[in-house]
């Protein structure tokens, strides 16, 4: 999935700015992602890939860029 595509899935969930989403950007320092709004974002992402991401895997997911990097190693 393209950058673009989960930038406004971020941008969409957790209501931040869309300057503030960058593959650096923390979830939960920089773009201010609670437990509740982080499930929200995994449950909007499996949706838009269409796969499911481990619990285990989750908690690894800290930065845009993890994200990037999960969701392109676990594509179909």
């Amino acid at each position: 999935m393209e950058f673009e595509k989960v930038r406004d899935i971020i941008v969409e969930t957790l209501g931040c700015d869309t300057e503030q989403v960058t593959p650096e950007a923390s979830l939960a320092d920089d773009l201010g992602a609670d437990s509740l709004a982080s499930v929200e974002l995994v449950m909007a992402l499996e949706e838009a890939a269409g796969i499911s991401i481990d619990d285990a895997d989750v908690a690894g997911l800290k930065t845009v860029g993890d994200i990037l990097t999960y969701l392109k190693a676990h594509q179909n």
